[in-house]
């Protein structure tokens, strides 16, 4: 540990590499992007429908994709069932002292919900010829439920896999209780972030766009707020970054993803028309250096 003080420098690093980067940043785009979808469908107007269908459209694909990574991870991937089911009965096993067990069933449950929404999505665009899957998507009472429960996972799939972390018994992962909050805020920054970059690319115009706008330059501003937080937290412990991972940590996340996103929010005519979509790329990318530095880091030291 080099003279750093913290109770789990006995550890032994879990070997986590780029499946579980990839993992957590697309877990954090799929709860994301369909906890906004879900907002705009219950607050936004009619004429934002599309930009929560966009919502739906990434959350889907990315939660699967989260899914496959964390499975391939899996020392023995073909078992990634008993993770749901006894081997021995066949009943469902949820342990609910467990985040590994309470996530993997909440990444199922949350699938779920994400396929349903996928799919009323695909109905009310025309195309998926199935009326009963109109029903999912407003107006209605049914499409509110759904939104509604399904919005819940996607909330805590966003932020459960920075509360993974801190239970793992390791430097910098244990000493901070505040990575859940970071992972959750970070999750909703890359997730309007992509949600805008889409919609720009397909020169939309509604409300709901502009309100997603606003909405992504206070988060990034609480996101920053929330990462000297979690630096604080750390203490003495904080030492672990004063290194090439502090230093991708500050250019990467912090200027990269943070505060030059903020000054072309804040500051429009110094790009024109690319100001909000280079923002928004930043954004993403300074979204993926931050788990980056946060797994490798921490298995460093």
């Amino acid at each position: 540990m080099n003279g750093i003080p913290s109770s789990t420098f006995f550890s032994v690093p879990p070997d986590w590499g780029w499946l579980i980067v990839l993992y957590f940043f697309f877990g954090g785009l799929a709860g994301g992007c369909y906890f906004l979808a879900a907002l705009i469908d219950l607050v936004g107007r009619p004429e934002d429908r599309p930009l929560a269908r966009l919502g739906y459209y990434i959350a889907f694909p990315c939660v699967i994709l989260s899914g496959l990574l964390l499975t391939i991870d899996l020392t023995r991937p073909l078992r990634f069932w008993h993770m749901l089911i006894e081997s021995n009965t066949f009943r469902p096993m949820f342990k609910y002292w467990s985040p590994m067990s309470v996530g993997a069933w909440a990444l199922l449950i949350f699938g779920i919900f994400a396929l349903i929404s996928f799919l009323g999505a695909l109905a009310e665009d025309h195309r998926l010829d199935w009326p009963a899957a109109r029903k999912f998507r407003p107006p209605g009472i049914l499409s509110k439920i759904i939104g509604g429960i399904g919005g819940l996972f996607g909330f805590y799939v966003a932020g459960y896999t920075g509360v993974l972390l801190a239970v793992t018994n390791r430097p910098i992962w244990s000493d901070t209780p505040l990575l859940g909050m970071l992972f959750i805020v970070s999750a909703a920054s890359i997730s309007a972030a992509l949600m805008i970059l889409l919609a720009r690319r397909s020169r939309w115009t509604m409300p709901g766009l502009h309100a997603l706008r606003r909405m992504d330059a206070w988060v990034i501003a609480l996101e920053f707020i929330v990462l000297i937080a979690v630096m604080i937290s750390l203490g003495p412990v904080f030492r672990a970054w004063l290194n090439a991972w502090g230093l991708l940590l500050f250019f990467g996340v912090i200027l990269v993803g943070m505060l030059i996103p903020l000054a072309l929010h804040w500051r429009r005519q110094w790009l024109g028309d690319r100001n909000v979509t280079m923002a928004a790329a930043l954004v993403l990318i300074g979204g993926f250096i931050l788990r980056l530095v946060i797994v490798f880091s921490a298995q460093g030291v």
